[in-house]
């Protein structure tokens, strides 16, 4: 028995659905991209989508968009992927980084408030793993400073705040569709907002800055989706919730049987809705095994495992001058592992590898 980490799921409907595409030969950015913009926008219950070529594309787009520039800094989570800041960076301003919760590992809404001086112009929340940030602490902050919001919602298609969904919840959201995400395009990103000149803005930065065809206006870039990934993505879209709730499905499972085993399993907040993109355990202080023990114990097992992510963004070495203090991210990142969770993992796959865990326990 072999448990990958992740495993994109892909069927004959999709295959069908970019054939369909490769047969008309309007191969880049055509009707398919803006039925599935309009059909992911009707899905966040926002005004408009703007389909892209990454996740990171994405941030960085919105980022312009929003008017964040050199001179600017930008408040992010430590405990990320690098892309969030990263995009930062790429708009020439500087990325601040804000220390996590302990219990949900989102960003932290006093590390938020202490990090914001004259020079902020946003902050970027993360909903971690497939679970919203503490989008009311965030805002409030963010409306009292007249602070730009963004939600990096690339890991949490479906997920829920109070009754709405990610990509509503801010000013722009921003969306991955990379293979093992949620849903996928094989690799593209969305960016999604209410604000009518937010989205025209975001239009022309992702198409060589072109107001009209040759006619540019703005520095732009070559960060259009195309038809095919979008083709995906109509398909996805329609199968999205169902993986949601298989994911929900089995964290539920993984909850219930690795109670006990002395490893802490993922808290999830009050009025939220956690679709589980990744199922996330710590390893606390008095586990009988190392996280590198541990990860080889199960692969032994055949089931894999990932850690994410052991090194938090402030200490990679590009920021590693920042001397960003986040001792809460520094222990996520020399504890966490994740845990098969997709929905290709069946209820025979979970009951094996709850029983390898408490087997490792017992050992």
């Amino acid at each position: 028995m072999k448990i990958p980490i992740a495993r994109p799921i892909v069927g004959e409907e999709e295959v069908t659905a970019v054939a369909d595409v490769m047969r008309s030969g309007m191969l880049a950015q055509g009707s398919v991209v803006t039925e599935f913009e309009s059909r992911f926008a009707d899905y966040c219950s926002v005004s408009h989508a703007v389909g892209v070529n990454s996740g990171t594309a994405a941030l960085h787009a919105a980022l312009l968009a929003a008017g964040v520039g050199p001179g600017d800094s930008v408040i992010v989570p430590a405990f990320t992927f690098f892309a969030t800041a990263s995009s930062v960076s790429m708009c020439g301003a500087t990325p601040l980084f804000a220390d996590v919760d302990p219990e949900t590992f989102n960003i932290d809404p006093e590390s938020v408030e202490n990090l914001i001086r004259p020079d902020t112009r946003a902050v970027i929340g993360v909903h971690l793993f497939g679970q919203p940030f503490d989008v009311a602490a965030v805002r409030a902050l963010c409306d009292d400073r007249d602070l730009v919001l963004i939600e990096d919602a690339a890991q949490a298609h479906g997920a829920e705040y109070r009754g709405k969904r990610a990509g509503g919840l801010a000013d722009l959201a921003c969306f991955s569709f990379y293979p093992t995400k949620n849903m996928t395009t094989s690799e593209g990103g969305m960016v999604t907002t209410d604000d009518d000149t937010l989205a025209e803005r975001v239009r022309l930065l992702i198409n060589h800055g072109q107001s009209k065809k040759y006619l540019h206006s703005a520095v732009g870039y070559n960060y259009r989706m195309t038809n095919i990934a979008a083709a995906i993505g109509l398909v996805q879209l329609d199968r999205v919730e169902g993986f949601n709730e298989r994911r929900i499905h089995n964290a539920r499972y993984l909850d219930r049987h690795l109670a006990g085993t002395g490893l802490v399993t993922p808290h999830v907040a009050p009025g939220v809705r956690h679709v589980y993109h990744q199922y996330v355990v710590r390893l606390p202080a008095g586990y009988p095994l190392t996280r590198d023990a541990f990860m080889s114990a199960l692969d032994d097992k055949g089931i894999g495992t990932a850690v994410h992510y052991p090194i938090p963004v402030n200490r990679q070495p590009v920021y590693e001058n920042e001397h960003a203090s986040c001792p809460v991210s520094d222990d996520l990142a020399a504890s966490v592992v994740s845990l098969p969770v997709h929905p290709s993992v069946t209820d025979e796959e979970l009951a094996y590898i709850c029983d390898v865990v408490r087997s490792l326990r017992a050992e």
